[in-house]
């Protein structure tokens, strides 16, 4: 039964006259005898009073519903109040009230469409929207629309009850985006009706493991990921591949295209690129995905040594060199074991991640290799990224070679012939081919940034800062990080202290502009943005990513102008960071100033905030006290039962 057939447009009071409840009772009640629902009007005031003495049928979030069964209905019907000034109705103030009439002999149906409405009340948009109707028509057409919509879910539901899907998420980081994409498709599958079990591949390593039994029994696998996932363990299985972004935004078109059967079978070789992209709309280029994969493994070694190195610093500027009267032998282990240890192995470790990511464990030792001759040659970070690459193909091109070698020597090929030829191959295009010009480029590189001041110095904190909050994770943001990490490989540290200013605004912008500008966000955004203070404040920049998908036209250019703003001023003040992770826990050691450095912070913070408050439109223009209830009661009420 369709809620039109319970409220029509003539059973809505847009502004009732009533001050009391007993008033209001009588109003409604009147309302409803007036337009022909009841027989016995003083039989129904009777049993709606006997209903409130049981339990008051407030239900919190300024709403009513005053209900009864009774003799003294004709036909069900439901007539809404509402009083934008507020009525005390018994322990709290309402704005909305929906009286129930249900005559004693009403079928299941109209109890269920009834019940239905109730239900709908609990949307805080939903409310939100009827208190700023302009007239019964639209009311109305609410609930009709909010009934659709619950129509829909209700048949998604159903189209793939019984089915069964396992995923796997991971991002470079291992921290935020792998769990949100994780939580979406889970979300995903709850509203499709599917059964799903995900693996994270986070930070902390890979959880809840997907087994052999779980592939098997699968109707449908999705791998949302930026980095290397072992696609062997799915044998022939079709896998829909797609980026970690894709599996936050779009999981419930990737757990359909998955049932469909529309992935592609990993083990038919290259000749099946092409169908793959064709295949899976949403795919992730393959070589952002491998430079993804090295990142991944290098950051831990870049955030370990350059805490290390920060923490020397505390015993002196100079206590790690033995020729200063400052020299401190702890001083010099921590700047041994962060510089000469772990800073030495970036590049190695960057470079063999990538080869890993494209040729699997045989392109690991070539890779490192390779990686170690771009520093030993001067070629550096970039070196080091095309040194993965070259590794990485070369072991590709080896195992086509190595197909046909008889079967006695097979067992030598991972072992012996791949690592070996696969490393003289990348050493030697690496010494002769690729140190000497990117060596050049990388001196040329560090020359142009140490000689940048005034102007040229702002605008590129500011778009180094400004690619880091543009896209919050993505590629863009990758890119400015991936010119951070080569710099800070160099010694150049001020481009660090920019982008982290850039991926700390955002979520603390955010943040503060949900504590300032409350009637423009949500109760889940309120409290997402509590959240996002504590994410900001440790540089983890996709606390923003949440508010950014619901709004981006207001919230991404707030984001990226205060970040620019901070960015800015930390190259116009020359502040270094010696550590290009960890937000608040490293600034105090790892920045050249760091009260400057907070101060940046903070100004790009409010600019955002202030930014986003003037562009957003309020969600609530009625009373102010309608949202101090809706702050005072985080948690929906369960509605009592007549």
């Amino acid at each position: 039964m369709k809620i039109s057939s319970v409220l029509q447009p003539e059973n809505i009071i847009l502004d009732v006259t009533a001050t009391t409840k007993a008033e209001l009772i009588d109003e409604l009640a009147q309302k409803l005898n007036d337009n022909g629902y009841l027989s016995d009007m003083e039989q129904f005031k009777k049993d709606i009073w006997a209903r409130e003495e049981q339990v008051p049928t407030e239900v919190g979030f300024g709403i009513a519903i005053p209900h009864a069964k009774s003799a003294g209905v004709k036909a069900p019907a439901i007539i809404m109040g509402r009083s934008l000034s507020g009525i005390n109705y018994s322990t709290e103030s309402c704005n909305l009230f929906f009286m129930i009439a249900v005559d004693q002999h009403s079928s299941s149906e109209h109890l269920q469409t009834l019940s239905k409405i109730s239900t709908f009340l609990m949307d805080e948009l939903f409310r939100a929207k009827l208190i700023l109707a302009r007239d019964r028509e639209e009311i109305v057409r609410l609930f009709e629309q909010a009934e659709e919509q619950d129509t829909a879910a209700l048949h998604s539901h159903k189209k793939h009850a019984g089915k069964k899907i396992v995923g796997v998420t991971g991002c470079p980081t291992g921290i935020a985006h792998t769990f949100m994409a994780a939580e979406s498709l889970k979300n995903a599958a709850q509203e499709l009706g599917v059964q799903i079990k995900v693996q994270t591949n986070g930070s902390t390593g890979v959880e809840n493991e997907l087994t052999a039994d779980d592939i098997e029994q699968a109707d449908g696998i999705v791998v949302a990921a930026d980095v290397k996932v072992d696609m062997s363990v799915f044998g022939d299985r079709k896998v829909v591949q797609t980026s970690v972004k894709n599996g936050i935004h779009h999981a419930k078109d990737l757990i359909e295209e998955a049932i469909a059967g529309k992935g592609v079978a990993q083990n038919q070789g290259q000749s099946n690129l092409k169908e793959a992209k064709e295949k899976t709309r949403l795919k992730q280029p393959k070589i952002y995905s491998h430079i993804m994969n090295g990142v991944s493994f290098m950051i831990p070694f870049v955030v370990a040594g350059g805490i290390l190195i920060a923490l020397s610093f505390m015993f002196g500027i100079h206590a790690a060199d033995p020729n200063s009267p400052d020299y401190n032998a702890f001083a010099a282990f921590l700047s041994t074991a962060g510089g000469s240890a772990a800073f030495a192995l970036m590049v190695p470790v960057l470079a063999g991640y990538i080869a890993y990511s494209i040729a699997d464990r045989p392109g690991l030792a070539p890779g490192m290799i390779g990686g170690m001759l771009a520093t030993l040659g001067g070629s550096g970070f970039l070196g080091g990224m095309l040194a993965g690459f070259i590794a990485g193909y070369s072991i590709l091109a080896i195992k086509r070679l190595v197909r046909g070698i008889p079967d006695s020597l097979q067992s030598l090929s991972p072992v012996l012939i791949l690592p070996l030829v696969g490393s003289f191959v990348t050493a030697l295009i690496m010494y002769f081919v690729v140190n000497t010009p990117m060596a050049w480029i990388n001196v040329s590189l560090q020359g142009w940034l140490n000689s940048l001041t005034g102007t040229n110095a702002i605008l590129l904190g500011a778009l180094l800062a400004g690619m880091m909050a543009s896209d919050m994770g993505g590629p863009i943001n990758k890119t400015a990080s991936a010119f951070g990490l080569a710099m800070f490989a160099n010694q150049i540290f001020e481009p660090s202290a920019a982008l982290m200013v850039g991926g700390m605004v955002p979520p603390l912008g955010i943040a503060l502009a949900t504590t300032l500008f409350k009637n423009k966000f949500s109760i889940e955004e309120r409290n997402a943005g509590k959240a996002a203070y504590v994410m900001g404040a440790s540089f983890i920049t996709e606390a923003a990513i949440p508010f950014a998908a619901n709004d981006p036209l207001r919230i991404i250019p707030a984001n990226i102008i205060g970040a620019a703003i901070g960015g800015g001023m930390c190259m116009a003040l020359g502040i270094s960071l010696q550590a290009p992770h960890g937000g608040i826990f490293v600034i105090p050691i790892a920045a050249s100033n760091p009260l400057l450095y907070i101060l940046c912070i903070a100004v790009g913070s409010v600019v955002t905030a202030c930014i986003i408050g003037f562009l957003k439109k309020p969600m609530y223009s009625a009373t102010k006290q309608t949202e101090d209830k809706v702050d005072s009661n985080p948690v929906s009420p369960t509605i009592k039962s007549a």
